[in-house]
């Protein structure tokens, strides 16, 4: 059976939400490091993200661990990441569950 792009996508979320900045106890789409999303035909999928800073100490790991995630959902074809600093991050980007765990509420 197909599946649509929406369960796709949503399978997607789910594996970027196993991915963490080590220094943080939040996952980086709580987070709001996770600009776009998009699936293209065939399934390839591609983020863009940012990182909490340029100097992150994780910009490295965390982009291929997403990648490695994201290769692992069934379905996916290819994955493509983008980092971006422009918006730069700020904690406004995180849902409410990040800022709850990290007591900004």
């Amino acid at each position: 059976m197909e599946q649509s792009e929406t369960e796709l996508k949503d399978k997607v979320i789910e594996a970027i939400k196993k991915v963490y900045d080590p220094e943080i106890p939040v996952d980086v789409y709580e987070l709001g490091l996770i600009y776009d999303i998009k699936i293209f035909p065939i399934n390839n999928v591609y983020v863009l993200m940012t990182l909490t800073s340029p100097s992150c100490p994780s910009a490295e790991s965390i982009p291929v661990e997403m990648e490695t995630e994201i290769r692992a959902v069934d379905g996916v074809n290819d994955v493509s990441i983008e980092l971006t600093f422009d918006p730069p991050y700020s904690t406004e980007m995180m849902s409410e569950v990040a800022k709850l765990e990290l007591g900004f509420m």
